[in-house]
């Protein structure tokens, strides 16, 4: 599983890493994989939720000595007496939220802003424009995580990371907000179905089961809005965050699905085009259903069940997030 909807006729992962272009951001994902630290949870901390309370950073003079002022959500102004000494990576809650405390496995939204330890040079931010960043999956191994713990929606941290010989990148500071849980489900209005188009029900996950009419597969191609988002509209080559589920008309059998696993992450120029005119035009939030005869899915030819040529396909998406490709 995890191969489809791509346009390649090679077998491509559809859950690589998330698309983390993300200037600053990207510098701080990366030197902080696979970090760990083990402060005593707090003594709120679910079932689910300590292993991450266990996850934070620590404190230290180092992010003790960051301030920020400005609302979380805007980007802050950082000060800092420059040059800090940054001896370890650390982490200090600099405003607690007040909202709902994120648990093991939470897709986030967050933003970053990102200092030069020696200078105090603002190094850029991301997160703070809509669909400037794709929602961010939190766990106990996650960079986020080590940042975050299990912080409650509406926390800044102060992180101070070490200079990095191996990367030849010198001492940073980065204030990180959490903005938010996303849903791992569409959470759209529900919309009347459309006669003739296959049937959709949910499990109390989201988790869809398609129900295909009676008859042949249709020669057009189909495509209708199951649940009505409120969220950013996607454009071509935006990268997007999905659940999926693939079902072959000519078989009635799901093909592929990230449901049971994690949510997709691709451009919608990596899928093949009915995939793609699913998704373009259509609002985060959004479920949607498209039935794509072969012309837009794998290619007419003789019905081949390893690389789905010459089938007819029904895909029932969720749209969780958004990333759009900046424009010159």
């Amino acid at each position: 599983m995890g191969e489809f909807p791509f346009s390649s006729p090679v077998r491509i992962p559809v859950r690589f890493r998330p698309l983390a272009a993300l200037s600053v951001a990207a510098v701080s994902v990366a030197l902080l994989a696979g970090c760990s630290s083990s402060p005593e949870p707090t003594d709120t901390a679910s079932p689910d939720s300590s292993a991450l309370c266990d996850a934070k950073l620590p404190s230290g003079a180092a992010s003790d000595a960051v301030e920020a002022e400005g609302e979380v959500g805007e980007v802050p102004t950082v000060s800092f007496s420059a040059p800090l000494e940054i001896e370890d990576i650390q982490s200090t809650v600099l405003v607690e939220g007040d909202g709902e405390q994120v648990s093991d496995g939470d897709l986030v939204n967050v933003a970053f802003v990102g200092l030069d330890a020696e200078t105090a040079t603002e190094l850029g931010s991301v997160g703070y424009t809509e669909s400037e960043v794709l929602p961010q999956q939190i766990s106990a191994q996650s960079s986020i995580g080590a940042f975050l713990g299990c912080a409650t929606v509406g926390t800044r941290v102060a992180v101070t990371l070490p200079a990095d010989e191996s990367t030849g990148s010198g001492a940073q500071v980065y204030v990180l907000d959490l903005l938010d849980i996303v849903p791992t489900a569409a959470w759209g209005e529900e919309q009347e179905p459309v006669e003739g188009m296959p049937t959709v029900e949910l499990a109390e996950d989201g988790a869809p089961t398609v129900t295909l009419p009676e008859g042949d597969a249709p020669t057009e191609y189909q495509l209708a809005v199951l649940k009505q988002g409120d969220g950013t509209t996607i454009a071509e080559g935006d990268a997007v965050l999905v659940q999926y589920q693939g079902v072959s008309w000519n078989t009635g059998e799901v093909f592929d699905q990230s449901w049971g696993s994690a949510p997709a992450t691709f451009t919608t120029t990596q899928v093949v085009p009915g995939f793609a005119d699913a998704l373009v035009g259509q609002q985060v939030g959004s479920q949607v259903i498209a039935v794509l005869p072969p012309a837009v899915a794998y290619g007419e030819g003789e019905i081949n069940d390893d690389d789905l040529v010459g089938q007819t396909l029904v895909f029932v998406v969720d749209i969780l997030g958004a990333q759009h490709v900046p424009t010159e």
